[in-house]
């Protein structure tokens, strides 16, 4: 007998967790990543929770301060995706049996050396002893205007596709980091391992960006995935020119002497950079912000009507193997 089919991540929560969320319209059907919540009269309340686990979105051997930076970090870098400035976060450590009391003071001395680079300060949370793999679970609170937000649902057909930073460096860091890319040299090897170990949110660029774009996203899945959950959410198609996709040195060394690693450049996610929809009309708009934030960013598509994802290399079509991380 056939085994029945196991559904991923976004049928999972389309299927049983949206409907419990439809009487809270700051949820968005859970079709983002953030939810919102009124806050005063001035602000909403921009919240978002993330697990990392040991052996999946980190290494055994990470130190715990970098553990502690990505934990928040990630976090972080959705609350940048829906405009919103850190606030005040909660984390949950479900410490293996095998802990260690200066693992964790390490831990925290990470993160407060986060709190002082990010502005974000713990107010709460819960502790306790697992059989399993170190767990590490933080939910994160920024600041947003009222009703200024970003969302994944806004985009229009026309917008241009924008990301911030480089792509493909955390997922080339990952294969680094395993001794898969030896035909690198040690200074590029460092380079991308340090891109997937301690990523970089754009909390300074993401909270200039309320009024700019139409919609946003992380690249945390995948480019393709993230700009395909924003072209899903505003019932839009995407394009993206590979030839355009802004490299580090080091990415486009890997990717010149192994071209297949194109799919784990456009696939492998862990950049957590900001993929954006913006109007034409906007784009100085965005050139600007992105000057006052000292970050660079680029153009590398469209969205049109239509649906799904489509990535072109010199204006024709090309296979895109690899469209994101999958969970399930």
């Amino acid at each position: 007998m056939a085994r029945a089919r196991r559904v991923g991540e976004f049928e999972l929560i389309a299927r049983y967790f949206a409907p419990l969320a439809r009487d809270f319209e700051g949820a968005g059907g859970l079709q983002s990543d953030n939810a919102f919540l009124p806050a005063d009269a001035r602000r909403d309340l921009v919240v978002k929770t993330d697990t990392i686990v040991a052996g999946v979105h980190f290494l055994a051997d990470d130190l715990p301060g970098r553990i502690a930076a990505k934990a928040l970090r990630v976090c972080l870098s959705d609350l940048a995706a829906g405009g919103a400035t850190p606030f005040i976060y909660q984390l949950s450590l479900a410490l293996p049996s095998t802990w260690e009391e200066a693992w964790v003071a390490a831990f925290a001395k990470g993160l407060a050396a986060d709190q002082r680079r990010f502005g974000i300060v713990l107010c709460g949370g819960d502790t306790v002893v697992t059989p399993g793999p170190l767990t590490i679970t933080i939910t994160a609170f920024g600041r947003v205007g009222r009703g200024e937000g970003v969302t994944r649902a806004g985009a229009r057909a026309g917008d241009e596709v924008w990301v911030s930073g480089t792509i493909g460096d955390g997922a080339l860091g990952l294969l680094a980091a395993q001794g898969a890319l030896p035909v690198l040299t040690a200074r590029q090897r460092a380079f991308l391992e340090t891109r997937y170990r301690l990523p970089q949110p754009r909390c300074i660029l993401g909270p200039l960006l309320p009024g700019v774009v139409t919609a946003m996203a992380d690249v945390s899945d995948g480019l393709l995935a993230d700009a395909g959950h924003i072209a899903d959410a505003s019932r839009l198609a995407v394009s993206v020119e590979r030839d355009d996709v802004p490299l580090s040195p080091a990415a486009r060394a890997a990717v010149a002497a192994n071209p297949g690693l194109w799919a784990n450049v456009l696939g492998g996610g862990d950049d957590y950079e900001l993929v954006m929809a913006v109007p034409v009309r906007r784009r100085e708009a965005l050139q600007a912000a992105a000057r006052r934030a000292g970050i660079r960013i680029t153009c590398i598509g469209r969205f049109a009507r239509g649906t799904g994802v489509a990535v072109t290399s010199c204006g024709r079509i090309v296979e895109a193997p690899r469209k994101g991380y999958v969970h399930f």
